[in-house]
């Protein structure tokens, strides 16, 4: 048996088809272009093990994704690969209309060829996995209730917008073609070998550095966090026993707002690296808000739980320790992924 994997070199990505090969000896086939946020290193423990075949390509490329299919006869597709921040989607959104929304079609198309050549056990037991965002939904006010499956689509970004897109290519594909699919809608992600353009490792790396903590407007935007390794088990439940054409809400129970969160790091860091110059919190630096800041995102995750018996295991307290330990434990990762055109692109967003 085996599990093909698009998007399995990037931060979701990687930490999936690690938890999964901890979990299972079945192959996994990691398809990823390896760009900025894609990086190779993540699966590095995985170098010389059988049960895991890397290719470097784009989902766009049809012909390389039909070929895997067909010789790797994989019984299910998960699809992380993306185009995910924000601010790089404010600043150029044709690379996200590319990969989410024309990289999903071909997915889709693909596998739909393929499913078609199986044979009925195998046509049955097939799944395209969809991994979105709740990003889809908009922004909430404080007094709303978390996202549920049932909201309106309202995205207010071009990466959000892309998403969406994407979310109703795999809907369409499923109720036009009856292509078996399922799909989940994430909070944010945090942990191990996060890209450092994203709020916690960019506070953990800028703080180490000495360098400001750039916090956008006042701070106050709210977010449920979910920790990684949660999110794969998430996945994993999803992908063994969600209904197909559903949509399943993964989240942590963790609003907090930004500026919390900045604070949280900075007291870890005080904790385990104690700064001689004073407190990390001094870095605290407020920038102009970036352009259409959704205030407030918040999942209702009752469903998973109620029908998959999911819920995560890492309290934010947890979780947070053990992302802030694991980037003190590796700085040569952390040093090697700061390429040139990354800081340049940081200076340009942040201001110097």
């Amino acid at each position: 048996m085996t599990i093909l994997v698009t998007g399995g070199a990037g931060f979701i990505g990687s930490n999936f088809v690690l938890d999964w090969l901890a979990q299972s000896d079945e192959k996994v086939v990691t398809l990823d272009a390896l760009t900025y946020a894609g990086n190779l290193e993540n699966l590095a423990s995985l170098q010389g093990d059988a049960r895991h075949l890397f290719v470097q390509g784009d989902i766009c490329d049809r012909a390389l994704v039909d070929r895997l299919l067909a010789e790797q006869r994989p019984r299910a597709l998960i699809h992380f690969a993306a185009e995910s921040h924000v601010d790089r989607s404010i600043s150029g959104p044709g690379a996200f209309m590319r990969t989410n929304i024309e990289g999903t079609y071909t997915l889709l198309e693909a596998a739909r060829g393929y499913w078609g050549t199986l044979d009925a056990d195998a046509k049955a037991a097939f799944r395209f996995h969809h991994v979105s965002t709740d990003e889809v939904y908009g922004s909430l006010q404080a007094e709303d209730p978390p996202f549920a499956e049932t909201n309106a689509y309202e995205p207010n970004s071009p990466y959000s917008a892309s998403k969406a897109a994407s979310d109703h290519l795999v809907r369409a594909w499923h109720h036009t073609y009856g292509l078996p699919v399922v799909t989940t809608n994430c909070s944010n992600n945090y942990g191990p070998f996060h890209f450092p353009e994203k709020l916690i490792p960019l506070m953990i790396v800028n703080a180490l550095a000495g360098k400001p903590l750039p916090v956008y407007g006042d701070g106050q935007q709210i977010r449920d966090w979910l920790y990684v390794s949660d999110h794969a088990s998430a996945i994993r439940a999803v992908l063994a026993g969600g209904r197909l054409g559903e949509t399943y809400n993964i989240g942590g129970w963790n609003e907090m707002a930004n500026i919390d969160i900045v604070n949280t790091v900075c007291a870890l860091l005080d904790e385990f690296r104690p700064d001689p110059a004073g407190p990390y919190a001094r870095l605290i630096s407020y920038v102009k808000d970036r352009p259409g800041h959704d205030r407030r995102y918040a999942i209702d995750a009752r469903k998973i739980e109620r029908e998959l018996g999911w819920r995560p295991a890492e309290t934010f307290a947890s979780g947070i320790r053990k992302t802030v330990q694991w980037y003190l434990a590796n700085p040569e990762w952390v040093a090697r992924v700061q390429s040139g055109a990354y800081r340049d692109w940081v200076s340009k967003q942040y201001g110097n």
